[in-house]
């Protein structure tokens, strides 16, 4: 019996920002899987990290979701092993990207002085 191997941790950081993104968006992994020519389970292996995103399907992915390429890299630099840094999986969180989702419709002005004082609170 071979044994399963682990997925790679940058492989598994992409397919959750790809997951985190998705809910913002309010899409669900069928219809991420529509507009890739893909089945949802191939989306759930992608976000899980299980399969790895081609340089291509992942250019397709963010077109599809409306973010640069470089935006499913964001916070991995330095990283080498978990994303989350023993925080638990924030980034497919329901309830950290339900706050996420409600932070960017809060208009631009005022949403940069709750991000100040949410800095200013997590440093107290």
């Amino acid at each position: 019996m071979i044994a399963k191997k682990a997925p790679n941790p940058t492989d598994k950081h992409v397919g959750a920002r790809v997951r985190m993104r998705r809910m913002m968006l309010g899409m669900s992994q069928e219809k991420l899987g529509d507009a890739l020519g893909l089945t949802f389970q191939q989306v759930q292996k992608y976000e899980k990290g299980a399969n790895r995103i081609g340089a291509s399907r992942l250019q397709q992915i963010a077109h599809i979701l409306q973010v640069p390429v470089s935006f499913f890299f964001e916070g991995l630099a330095g990283q080498a092993t978990d994303t989350t840094e023993g925080r638990g999986d924030v980034l497919t969180d329901r309830e950290a990207v339900s706050l996420v989702r409600a932070y960017y419709s809060i208009p631009e002005e005022q949403r940069r002085r709750l991000f100040d004082l949410a800095r200013v609170l997590s440093s107290a």
